[in-house]
């Protein structure tokens, strides 16, 4: 149970400067709809286009060494631009990937960090994150301001990635030097306050150093009731052109975020969802109890030389750390024996947990050479490279004691607070992974490219106790294949076959286990999938067919009541994805996309979790964004969407299951100038008909929680480019 519910400061309240610079924004924002209606004398309206590209990317790097075209990828690849964040106001990684039907939240609280599952396996704080393809440590919420795309691989990425888990990759993509200069001031119906900027240039007589500066400040007042906080963000990218053939590009990001964290719900006597339960309402609230702190630093360089027009080479180098002072008072269980549940009344009881300076480091190093050339009549575009990865985590042992009891219905008690000691830091986690790597796009025609591909894994990984002793010590290598086959009947026209292997950390049991805090030695997963893809003028059509295994990782209940920690029987996944991204007409652009997942259990040893759909993925999830731009008014645009998501079982028995539900949102953009200055404003509304939903339904290192999607919620933000 390390990392749980988190909670802020008594009576602190978030500054609120930035709402000055709002008021004036939103004043100004309210009142040039109406001007311009009234013919006042407003300067003559220009129609802004702030990228032309809008919702469609037609290229990604998260899948292999270096960007390719999407088209050309033998993947299912999901790229949300910079044009739609911003027009969605995203401020977190969940915001974004809500945009994708086969994404959905894996213990994903209000004020913590969030994870999620994609394709029904949940991805891993230790290897699933990357910024520009360099890994990065999961245990942090990425600031979105200095990210000019998120792009998401669903799927195995042995190849791409080496150790990683079977859903897939998220792959946070910097923005580079450019002449811009941006100021943005937000709020929301909470009374949130937002303030970002934006600026970078070329310097140097022909150009060669180039610059970019992104800051914000965050006052988070948030919809769950006493977790409000604050979030300050900067980052600077370097890039130096040294001469025509080599560059230097460098990346740094700080932040620093404090916020009171929103425990979920569990089941009513493990057989009922809780009834009324509201999403404003903090669970097991107690004044005293401290908000989470996490900072982190985000470190990564690419340096590329290109020897001639058919070879080049380069060296990346990465470090992610984070360090979180993890504090909750959060609601598990009920002390009428229920377990892992609340009671059949809504009682829970309420525990004190205390993680202080919990620290991840991920370091990573890589080394590859790239080259084109002809072997009689086969053209190769041949990568082969070496990697070397550590990651490490500090922790004290967690303190989780009980200090009282509370019910849903109402705010519990003030309950004394563990006032005991706290246990030194040690060295939980070290882990080590070594790779070598090729992968060979092979062209037989103009109509036919294989793609072979390995990566040969050394991983060798040691847990410590408190003492310093080895608990476990996993060494294993694992050669990881890839091999994939690609059609293109016509130019824009694509269909594909792929087989992929990986390998994946095993899980850490839970608090309440026989083994508590064990963590298992890693899995294999195998992948089968098929897909094309169409270029139809301005929009991008794309299939894929996928089946994944996977060794089951559960608590195993054992006939004294208790549960035993382990890696027996298989998940199986079988889906179907649809997607269309780009413009359908001249004037309306939509990013969509529908999953069709079935997920089954087999040979766990436990039939009661077998024979149906897997906790927490629904067979059916689809979501729907669109961008039209109104004919009789220049520089506006209408904004709408819709997520839906099909029912889902809440327990691993398949016995209980949550609602089917639709999630509408609105908003508009207006393009101006005022001053001479491009100006934007956006208005958003999610969950217009603020509906009622669990939105997550699934486990945390073995304990169950429900949490409740966020109610209606606006937000109106104004850009000026300078």
């Amino acid at each position: 149970m390390n990392r749980f519910y988190r909670t802020p400061p008594p009576g602190e309240s978030a500054p609120r400067f930035a709402l000055n610079l709002l008021t004036l924004g939103l004043l100004i924002a309210g009142s040039l709809p109406a001007a311009h209606a009234a013919d006042t004398e407003l300067a003559p309206v220009t129609v802004v286009g702030e990228d032309n590209s809008g919702y469609n990317a037609g290229s990604a790097s998260v899948s292999g060494f270096g960007t390719a075209p999407l088209l050309d990828t033998p993947a299912s690849i999901s790229v949300v631009t910079d044009a739609l964040i911003k027009d969605q106001q995203a401020r977190l990684l969940s915001e974004v990937l809500r945009n994708d039907a086969s994404v959905g939240d894996s213990y994903a609280p209000v004020g913590y960090y969030e994870n999620f599952v994609v394709r029904g396996f949940s991805l891993n704080a230790a290897n699933s994150y990357r910024i520009n393809g360099r890994s990065i440590t999961g245990e942090q919420n990425v600031g979105l301001e200095n990210k000019q795309q998120v792009e998401l691989l669903k799927g195995l990425a042995g190849l791409e990635s080496g150790v990683s888990e079977p859903g897939g990759l998220v792959n946070y993509v910097t923005k580079r030097p450019a002449p811009v200069r941006s100021v943005t001031v937000s709020t929301d119906d909470q009374g949130s306050g937002y303030l970002a900027a934006d600026v970078g240039d070329w310097f140097g007589a022909e150009q060669q150093l180039g610059l970019r500066v992104n800051v914000a400040h965050e006052d988070i007042q948030s919809y769950v009731e006493h977790t409000n906080g604050q979030r300050d963000f900067a980052s600077l990218a370097l890039d130096w052109n040294i001469n025509p053939d080599a560059v230097l590009q460098l990346d740094a990001e700080y932040q620093t975020k404090q916020q009171r964290s929103a425990p979920g719900y569990q089941l009513l006597g493990g057989t009922e969802l809780p009834h009324d339960a509201s999403p404003r309402r903090l669970l097991g609230y107690q004044i005293g109890s401290p908000p989470v702190t996490n900072d982190s630093l985000n470190l990564n360089g690419l340096f590329e030389y290109h020897f001639n027009d058919r070879w080049k080479g380069s060296l990346s180098a990465s470090r992610s750390r984070v360090v979180i002072d993890d504090y909750s008072s959060f609601a598990w269980g009920s002390a009428d024996g229920t377990y892992n549940h609340f009671s059949p009344e809504g009682g829970y009881d309420i525990y004190d947990y205390r993680s202080p300076d919990e620290t991840h480091r991920n370091d990573e190093l890589q080394a590859s050479l790239n080259g084109r050339f002809d072997s009689g009549f086969l053209g190769h575009d041949l990568t082969v490279g070496t990697s070397a990865f550590r990651r490490i985590v500090d922790q004290h042992d967690p303190i989780n004691e009980l200090i009282g009891s509370g019910n849903i219905d109402s705010d519990p008690e003030q309950f004394p607070r563990y006032d005991g000691p706290i246990g030194p830091s040690y060295r939980h986690l070290d882990s080590r992974q070594y790779g070598l790597f090729f992968n060979d796009r092979i062209s037989l025609n103009e109509q036919w490219q294989t793609i072979l591909g390995g990566r040969e894994v050394r991983l060798d990984e040691r847990t410590f106790d408190e003492q310093g002793t080895t608990t476990r010590h996993t060494q294993e290598y694992v050669f990881l294949p890839s091999a994939a086959l690609i059609y293109k009947p016509i130019e824009n026209l694509s269909l594909y076959t792929r087989y992929s292997k990986g390998l994946s950390l095993g899980g850490e049991a839970p608090w309440f286990a026989t083994n508590a805090f064990e963590i298992l030695a890693p899995t294999v997963s195998r992948q089968i999938e098929a897909g094309v893809k169409y270029d139809w003028q301005r929009i991008s059509l794309a299939a894929a067919l996928f089946q994944i295994r996977q060794a089951y990782q559960y608590s195993k209940p054992n006939d004294d009541g208790s549960f035993t920690f382990t890696q027996q029987g298989e998940q199986k996944n079988t889906g179907l994805e649809l997607s269309a991204n780009g413009w359908a007409t001249q004037r309306l652009q939509v990013a969509a996309s529908v999953a069709a997942i079935q997920a089954r259990v087999t040979g766990s040893g436990t039939p009661a979790y077998e024979g149906h759909q897997a906790i927490n993925v629904p067979r059916l999830r689809a979501s729907l964004s669109g961008d039209y731009a109104l004919p009789w008014f220049d520089g506006l645009a209408l904004l709408g969407g819709v997520q839906y998501s099909g029912s889902k079982y809440a327990n691993r028995e398949g016995s209980v299951a949550t609602s089917a539900y639709a999630i509408f949102n609105i908003g508009s953009r207006y393009s101006t100038r005022i001053e001479g200055y491009d100006t934007v404003f956006r208005l958003t509304v999610d969950n217009l008909f603020d509906k009622r939903y669990w939105r997550d339904a699934g486990e945390y290192e073995g304990d169950a929680y429900l949490f409740q999607g966020a109610p209606l919620t606006a937000r109106l933000s104004a850009s000026i480019n300078f």
